[in-house]
């Protein structure tokens, strides 16, 4: 399908700090079509769960939204009221989010939690509710579900509590999924059985916001690709261009370093350094002072993300191609 489910555009979120503002999201642009799987990918630190906190209406103060869109269905969510934005919440967009143990009620049952997402959105009777909700249990590898329905969060391991906020997210069969990382505390199994389940929600409509450090999932399940660098978008591109044939030195950086990808004499590529703070970025090209190809002119200027034929690529390395 090629309509747009999610349009951003130029979004930025900025943070007052003792030595200035910064700008975790930095004019960030990105869409996301009808029943279709997008990875957005980088580093830690290079504003991907900002972004999605920011779709979410999530941000903490003193963070704030400074500019641009969020578009659901042709609809400014910045423009909606609080009450309209808390109902869609749920049951248009939902969110898995990287730390259960935070993101659940610690003096609530497991159940209950996700029983609380479908009475609110569908007006579902307790019975029913509950019903599903132990359904929805076994569906992402809970193992006696009917018993973890009752446990308050304490009691869960942390791959437990991670199913329970799939479960969660999942319930309503949102229209948007914003998968934050909702692998990293699962076995292989679990992972293969979640992933399994993410796949049928977009047969079923569902479109996906995957973040993920794991490239080898990205690969499996989307079909293109947004990588993130510094609170930038720095490259776009179909998932099979990506990987064939990646543009901007920090996406081919990135996939060097997966071992799958390697020779097995091989040694483990590294990119050298670390995200820069973002209180102190490098003039210029913020991937700059870590990029083997970086010139005077990268140095001194910042390359806007540019259409270069079937991709977008912020690099200056394209002029010299």
């Amino acid at each position: 399908m090629d309509e747009k489910l999610l349009e951003i555009e130029d979004l930025c979120v900025e943070f007052p700090t003792e030595k200035g503002k910064i700008r975790p999201v930095d004019r960030v642009s990105l869409e996301i079509r009808t029943g279709t799987i997008t990875g957005l990918v980088g580093e830690s630190g290079c504003g991907k769960s900002m972004t999605a906190r920011a779709v979410m209406n999530l941000i903490k103060k003193p963070g704030k939204m400074t500019g641009g869109r969020i578009l659901l269905e042709g609809r400014d969510l910045g423009q909606m009221g609080a009450k309209e934005r808390r109902l869609l919440q749920g049951r248009e967009i939902s969110m898995i989010f990287q730390d259960p143990m935070s993101s659940l009620n610690p003096v609530m049952k497991a159940g209950k939690q996700v029983d609380e997402v479908i009475r609110l959105h569908e007006g579902t009777d307790a019975g029913e509710a509950r019903r599903r909700t132990i359904e929805m249990f076994a569906a992402v590898g809970i193992p006696d579900p009917e018993r973890r329905y009752d446990a308050y969060p304490h009691e869960l391991s942390g791959g437990l509590r991670q199913r329970v906020m799939i479960a969660m997210a999942m319930i309503c069969k949102p229209k948007l999924l914003i998968a934050d990382e909702p692998t990293t505390a699962l076995d292989v199994t679990v992972e293969a059985q979640i992933l399994e389940l993410m796949e049928k929600l977009r047969e079923g409509g569902t479109s996906i916001l995957l973040i993920s450090h794991n490239l080898g999932v990205i690969a499996r399940m989307c079909e293109d690709v947004y990588v993130m660098y510094a609170g930038k978008i720095v490259e776009h591109a179909e998932i099979g261009t990506l990987f064939a044939d990646p543009a901007h030195p920090y996406t081919k950086g990135l996939l060097r370093a997966v071992t799958s990808l390697q020779e097995e004499t091989a040694l483990l590529e590294t990119i050298p350094g670390n995200v820069p703070q973002l209180y102190e970025l490098p003039q210029g090209c913020r991937f700059s002072n870590r990029c083997a190809f970086a010139t005077e002119r990268c140095r001194a200027d910042e390359p806007a993300l540019r259409d270069l034929g079937g991709r977008e690529c912020a690099c200056f390395l394209e002029d010299r191609a």
